[in-house]
């Protein structure tokens, strides 16, 4: 069996520290990092609030930031794929399984996400609040399964 090097261990801690963060919080990473991984989860958290209480006449808002928050979660799931296939052959096969059952449900949660999205997009006036309470439902979802897989990897 194959031991994991030191590097790739510091490696694991960086991306756990990345997905501490919620999905919303890459873009405050890439503008200088300024912000802690509590402070951007906090943000990440107002902005589903947000979606949460924007109404049927503020639409457009609200595909905005749903919009940002779907861009954000590819890029995190990229930046994830990045690390492991740098890392893939300093892992053990547990890891592996552990690795690649994580970036599934990520996925998986993700095209979940995508579909409320559209919902919010093409919804009628009618449905708004049931699609507007999904999408939000399903951003939580998402990044509850970001926490899981920071302390899985």
């Amino acid at each position: 069996m194959k031991i994991p090097t030191l590097a790739f261990a510091a490696q694991a801690l960086a991306l756990g520290a990345l997905l501490a963060a919620s999905p919303l919080s890459f873009a405050a990473e890439a503008s200088g990092g300024k912000n802690s991984a509590k402070e951007l989860s906090k943000k990440a958290g107002e902005a589903g609030r947000a979606i949460k209480d924007y109404t049927v006449g503020q639409r457009d808002e609200a595909l905005t930031q749903a919009k940002a928050a779907l861009d954000d979660v590819d890029a995190r799931i990229r930046r994830m794929e990045r690390k492991l296939d740098n890392e893939w052959d300093k892992m053990d096969q547990a890891a592996r399984k552990r690795s690649r059952a994580a970036l599934n449900a990520l996925r998986r949660e993700r095209g979940e996400l995508a579909e409320w999205y559209g919902g919010l997009k093409h919804g009628s006036a009618e449905s708004w609040e049931q699609v507007k309470a999904g999408f939000v439902k399903s951003y939580e979802a998402l990044r509850e399964s970001f926490a899981k897989a920071r302390k899985g990897l």
